[in-house]
């Protein structure tokens, strides 16, 4: 569980796969409790680019050093920070994210499959099944997300907005 730091006190993130509704939670959120919203993959493209183009001239690890810094950066600021689903790879990431309040959004396969169907994103492209794909990338970082996790939604069956209201709603019990 992560302490509470009175310096991020006014901070929220979101963590979880891809596709899990981490964007249009933590925008209803971020609505409902007036603090500014930080879409961490939506600053590495407005600094750098597409994602995908990224992963493609760059490669993946540059990715990664360009999303730990945005992570630096949004959590300096504070808000509600959604984070891309490969943020939690990075240890140093991890250790920042232990001083402050994170929701873990869940989803399963079944739920995410036309979340993800036609989307640009790296990882789910090749050969495999995208579904496959993602499910295994959920299944390897499952274990980094609950460290860091200090509650758990799951949007497969619920409304977004219902969501963004539950966490809202946790938000303000630990203040």
């Amino acid at each position: 569980m992560n302490s509470a730091d009175p310096a991020h006190a006014r901070t929220l993130v979101l963590a979880g796969p891809m596709g899990a509704g981490k964007t249009s939670i933590g925008r209803r959120v971020a609505r409902s409790t007036g603090l500014r919203f930080v879409d961490t993959d939506k600053t590495i493209v407005h600094a750098h680019g597409p994602i995908p183009a990224i992963f493609a001239e760059h490669g993946e690890e540059q990715f990664r050093i360009w999303e730990g810094e945005a992570v630096v950066e949004a959590l300096d600021g504070g808000g509600v920070i959604s984070l891309g689903g490969g943020a939690v790879l990075a240890a140093d990431t991890r250790e920042l994210l232990r001083t402050v309040p994170v929701v873990l959004l869940t989803v399963t396969p079944e739920a995410v499959a036309s979340r993800i169907t036609g989307t640009a994103r790296p990882l789910l492209s090749g050969e495999e099944d995208p579904l496959v794909r993602w499910t295994r990338i959920f299944a390897e970082r499952r274990p980094l997300y609950e460290e860091i996790a200090d509650a758990t939604f799951d949007t497969s069956r619920v409304p977004m907005s219902r969501v963004a209201q539950q966490i809202a709603e946790w938000l303000r019990g630990r203040a």
